[in-house]
């Protein structure tokens, strides 16, 4: 019986340093794929990475990570345009199937999914901000994005008619999706513009707009976008994703 217990014993002790090994080694590694990611993207703040699954030092062994859940702030994306970028908020993204090289110089994730979020005042810089002509002695311009509520964006509109402002802006429900690598804001009606008649193309200079989002990390694609309370909602995904090499 004592040799038992001495058995048990040594058991329990050599398997809490196996998992105080195994935490300390996945710590490490997460800190290295932070900085390594840091690096390849560019970024100017170091990623948050975490390893998921247990234990890690077999995945590791095995060459292949389960799950690698990565989060960066303030991503600045490029938009195509003259060297221009917009900034994501929040990005964050769940890989599936990491397999990496043996120096750990490359890392590709069979499947990628997660969300991202842009700011409705950073979103407004794509929206047409100047005074545009929409009318013989009429002009408008967006000076504000919202929620909408039901998944809208509630687009606010200043407008001018010959040559004197309106007292109240104006304010449209407007439905956003996305096409590809371009985010797109349109209005559901016309505005208002108290009395005044346009044509609907013109006004649409205005309020409808859109803009391209490219150069997402590791290749992963716009897959579904809605309002929210503070920005629209994206949600991205991708397959064979580089997070690394």
């Amino acid at each position: 019986m004592r040799a038992l217990r001495i058995l048990l014993i040594l058991v329990v002790v050599l398997g809490g340093l196996f998992v105080l090994a195994d935490r300390l080694a996945v710590h490490f590694a997460e800190g290295e794929a932070a900085d390594k990611l840091k690096t390849t993207e560019g970024l100017a703040t170091t990623p948050d990475v975490s390893i998921k699954g247990f234990p890690f030092l077999t995945q590791l062994a095995g060459g292949s990570l389960d799950d690698v859940e990565v989060g960066m702030k303030d991503y600045e994306a490029d938009t195509g345009t003259n060297g221009g970028t917009i900034r994501i908020d929040d990005l964050k993204a769940d890989m599936k199937g990491v397999e990496f090289s043996g120096d750990y110089s490359s890392a590709t994730a069979t499947t990628a999914s997660g969300t991202a979020s842009i700011a409705y005042d950073e979103l407004l810089k794509t929206a047409k901000s100047e005074e545009t002509r929409v009318a013989p002695g009429l002009t408008a311009k967006v000076i504000g994005l919202s929620d909408g509520g039901g998944g809208k964006i509630k687009v606010t509109v200043e407008a001018t008619v010959l040559g004197v402002k309106l007292k109240e802006p104006v304010s449209v429900l407007s439905t956003v999706a996305v096409e590809g690598d371009t985010v797109r804001v349109h209005a559901d009606s016309l505005p208002d513009f108290r009395g005044v008649t346009a044509a609907e193309n013109e006004v649409r200079t205005v309020t409808d707009f859109q803009q391209k989002i490219e150069g997402l990390p590791g290749g992963i694609q716009l897959d579904r976008v809605q309002a929210g309370k503070n920005g629209v909602e994206i949600t991205v995904k991708g397959s064979n994703v580089r997070l690394a090499g």
